[in-house]
């Protein structure tokens, strides 16, 4: 990745826009989303722009840009119509560490604001590093179709029971498993719409119920031709609910992008089709712990005994075309 994504802390951030035209106010209207520390620093600015720091009582510095005005400025946006300007803004942060942005020239960018889906608090950043932005705009379009209004109320909903379902619930596949029937399901379809009581009613009632420990499984995954556009359905949502995942040098190592992030990776320098590392595989899986084994082709897995005297459940899942 040439750009390492990350969010910050609004509340941290101490920002300036040097301009006052109207891309000036975009970029201020997008920071009021999460900040009202804001200086602007124009001669003469737009009715919009007066108006953003009227009415958020921003500072206003009404002259041009003047060097040594950014300390304790965490952020700069420079977005004026002058190249030099520009240039000098960038210049004077980076030996200062201030994140830095002029609008429209990503050479002269510490960093550099994705398209943005807005779901608060869940927040869907896109970006294509700069270089397509037609692409992401499309892609923005497309989920935003796809993705209700109302979700940010499923991710409040998370937050105030998220400690009550740890305490409940033990082993992390067991409360990914949970959660994802909750949100899928009637409470989350409730919140949707709307009813928190009923929700809340509707949870409180689930935790109560006797909650089974965690069970293993082992999951070879035969992924034919590695492309990772041919994931079947079931075989992605494996590789999201796994714990561990087993795989050789012959497999797509792009492939492993779509494994849960915290899930442990464990490669083998043995190809599969000489020998299975199933003895770790299982020691795992008695530990509760969903194991994927990912394997390139679909050749005839051999049967192993102590799996099968284990009586540890597992399935073959071919994945691709």
């Amino acid at each position: 990745m040439k750009y390492f994504p990350v969010f910050l802390d609004g509340s941290k951030i101490n920002a300036m826009v040097i301009g006052g035209g109207d891309v000036a106010a975009r970029k201020i209207e997008l920071l009021l989303k999460s900040t009202t520390n804001i200086t602007v620093m124009a001669a003469t600015v737009t009715d919009g722009v007066e108006r953003l720091i009227t009415e958020n009582n921003l500072t206003w510095l009404a002259h041009n840009y003047q060097a040594g005005l950014l300390t304790n400025i965490t952020l700069v946006i420079a977005a004026t119509d002058d190249t030099v300007v520009n240039e000098a803004v960038y210049h004077e942060a980076v030996p200062l560490n201030i994140l830095a942005n002029v609008v429209d020239q990503p050479t002269l960018c510490t960093y550099i604001t994705p398209a943005i889906i807005d779901r608060s608090p869940m927040i869907i950043a896109l970006s294509s590093s700069g270089s397509a932005p037609i692409l992401i705009r499309m892609l923005r379009e497309q989920i935003e179709k796809i993705l209700p209004q109302g979700y940010g109320r499923l991710a409040d909903f998370s937050l105030k029971f998220r400690d009550h379902v740890k305490a409940r619930i033990k082993g992390i596949r067991n409360r990914r498993t949970f959660w994802e029937t909750i949100l899928r399901g009637s409470i989350g379809q409730a919140l949707l719409d709307g009813k928190q009581q009923e929700a809340e009613q509707q949870l409180i009632a689930s935790l109560k119920e006797e909650i089974a420990p965690p069970q293993g499984e082992i999951i070879f995954i035969q992924t034919l031709d590695g492309n990772p556009d041919n994931l079947t359905l079931s075989a992605h949502r494996s590789l999201q609910f796994a714990d561990a995942v087993f795989y050789d040098n012959d497999v797509n190592i792009d492939l492993i992008e779509y494994v849960r992030r915290d899930a442990e990776k464990y490669p083998q320098s043995i190809s599969s089709t000489i020998m299975l590392n199933y003895q770790h595989a299982l020691e795992l899986a008695q530990q509760g712990q969903q194991v994927i084994y990912l394997l390139n082709g679909n050749e005839e897995l051999p049967k192993n005994s102590a799996i099968l005297a284990s009586g540890i459940n597992t399935k073959i899942i071919t994945s691709g075309n």
